[in-house]
C-alpha cells in the first residue's frame, strides 16, 4: 500500500511512503526510545514503535499494528546489540507489563530517562534543556517497591483463577511467582494469595509494607520507594530554603508527609487534602512528629487555596504541589496565576502533564522554571519522579 506525503505549503508530493503490512517481518535501526518505553524506527521512512530494544540497535520485528502515520511492531530478534544491553534479571520481563527496561544497564537507564524528560519539556512546554538535571539514582534498583497490585482473572480455558500481574499491552494476567522490583516482604505474601485467591476474578489485592511510625490509611497516597524518600525530601528543603519562602502550602498532602518534613524551615504551614482518612491521617502524623506549627484542611485544592493564600504573605509563600498523574485542577493553576506566590514546587510522576501544568503557569512570563530535577523512583519501568522549582518573575 503506498501513501504520498504532501508539503501543505506547496501542495506538491514531498516524498512517497510504503506502509509495511500485519505480519511483515522487518530489519529496523532504533533511533530513540520514547517515554513510555518503546522505540522508536523508520521502515523506507514510515515509523514503526518496537518494545525492549535500546537506542541504536538494530533489530529485526514482526509488523502487529499498521496506523495512518505508524505501525506497531514486536521484537523478533536483536540482530545488533547495544553495550548497553544486559540480561534481565526477572524471568517474566517482557511477558508481564511492570517493567520496561530490564534490558538496559542502571546507568543507560538514567542518561535515556533524562533525555525522555528533557524532549517532554521541550516539545510541551517551550523549556530549555539545559533546566533538567541528570536523574537522581535510586540507591537500591530491586527490591525496592513497598507497594503492589495483585490481580485475579479466571481463565475459562485452562479452567483455573489467574493471579499475578497484567500481561504487557493486553488486559489478561500473566502468573508471576516473585517481583523483581518489590520489596521481599511482599514477595513473601504472593503465594498466601495464590493459595488463598479471590472467589472470583476482576478481584485487586494491595500488598503494602507501611512506612515504619507514619500513620497510611490501606487506600491512601503515599510514595512508593522508601529508599529515594530522604532524597526526595533534600531537594524539596533545599529549594524551600533557596527561595527565602518563610510560609508553605502543601496542596495534595495526602498524609502531610511532605509538608510536615518541611514544617521545620517554614514559620508557619497548611496542608490540604480532599480524601477524609489522609487528612486525619495527617494530623496525627503532624502531632507525632512536631508539625505542629501548621494545620491540616480537607477539601479539594482549587476550594481552599484562594482562602490559604490570603493567610500568608504571597510574597514570601511557597507552594507544593504533588497532584494525581493528571494533573492540577485547572482552576487552581488559575488562582496561582492571579495570586501569584513567590515559589511553586511542583512534584509528579507523570512529566508530561507536569510539562503541560508548567507551561501553563509559566504563560506571559507570570512565572520561570528555575530547575527540574529527575529522581528515578521507579527503576526499570518507564516512570519517573520530577520536582520542578518555579519562581515568580516580579517584573511581570
Amino acid at each position: 500500500m503506498q501513501t504520498v506525503l504532501s508539503d501543505t505549503a506547496t501542495g506538491t508530493a514531498k516524498e512517497e511512503l510504503t506502509r509495511p503490512e500485519v505480519g511483515q517481518r522487518i530489519t529496523v535501526r532504533i533511533d530513540d526510545v520514547a517515554f513510555g518505553g518503546e522505540g522508536v524506527g523508520r521502515v523506507n521512512g514510515f515509523v514503526v514503535f518496537v518494545p525492549l530494544v535500546i537506542e541504536g540497535e538494530a533489530v529485526e520485528a514482526r509488523i502487529t499494528e499498521v496506523k495512518k502515520k505508524f505501525a506497531r511492531a514486536e521484537l523478533v530478534e536483536i540482530v545488533e546489540p547495544a553495550e548497553s544491553r544486559i540480561a534481565p534479571a526477572c524471568d517474566f520481563f517482557g511477558d508481564c507489563g511492570g517493567c520496561q527496561y530490564q534490558h538496559i544497564a542502571y546507568e543507560a537507564q538514567l542518561t535515556m530517562k533524562r533525555k525522555q524528560v528533557a524532549a517532554l519539556f521541550g516539545r510541551i512546554g517551550g523549556f530549555s534543556e539545559d533546566r533538567v538535571a541528570p536523574v537522581v539514582a535510586c540507591p537500591q534498583p530491586f527490591n525496592y517497591r513497598n507497594r503492589i497490585l495483585i490481580r485475579s482473572q479466571w481463565n475459562g480455558k485452562a479452567k483455573k483463577l489467574l493471579v499475578g500481574f497484567r500481561k504487557r499491552n493486553s488486559h489478561w494476567v500473566v502468573e508471576v511467582d516473585d517481583c523483581k522490583i518489590a520489596e521481599p516482604a511482599l514477595n513473601a505474601q504472593i503465594p498466601e494469595v495464590r493459595n488463598n485467591p479471590p472467589n472470583k476474578g476482576g478481584v485487586k489485592v494491595n500488598l503494602r509494607v507501611a512506612p515504619e511510625e507514619w500513620m497510611v490509611p490501606d487506600h491512601s497516597f503515599f510514595q512508593t520507594n522508601y529508599f529515594m524518600l530522604p532524597r526526595m525530601v533534600e531537594i524539596l528543603r533545599r529549594m524551600f530554603q533557596i527561595s527565602g519562602s518563610e510560609y508553605l502550602i502543601d496542596a495534595y498532602c495526602g498524609v502531610g508527609f511532605l509538608g510536615i518534613e518541611l514544617a521545620g524551615l517554614a514559620k508557619r504551614y497548611a496542608g490540604v487534602e480532599y480524601d477524609h482518612r489522609a487528612i486525619l491521617a495527617a494530623r496525627k502524623n503532624a502531632a507525632k512528629f512536631g508539625g505542629d506549627n501548621g494545620e491540616f484542611i480537607e477539601g479539594r485544592t482549587e476550594n481552599l487555596l484562594p482562602e490559604l493564600l490570603t493567610k500568608f504573605s504571597d510574597g514570601n509563600t511557597t507552594v507544593i504541589l504533588d497532584p494525581p498523574r493528571k494533573g492540577c485542577a485547572t482552576a487552581a493553576l488559575g488562582q496561582l496565576r492571579e495570586i501569584r506566590p513567590a515559589q511553586i514546587i511542583y512534584v509528579s510522576c507523570h512529566p508530561a502533564t507536569l510539562a503541560r501544568d508548567l507551561n501553563t503557569l509559566c504563560a506571559d512570563g507570570v512565572y520561570r522554571l528555575e530547575q527540574v530535577v529527575p529522581l528515578d523512583m521507579f527503576p526499570h519501568t518507564q516512570h519517573v519522579e520530577c520536582v520542578t522549582d518555579l519562581r515568580l518573575n516580579t517584573s511581570t
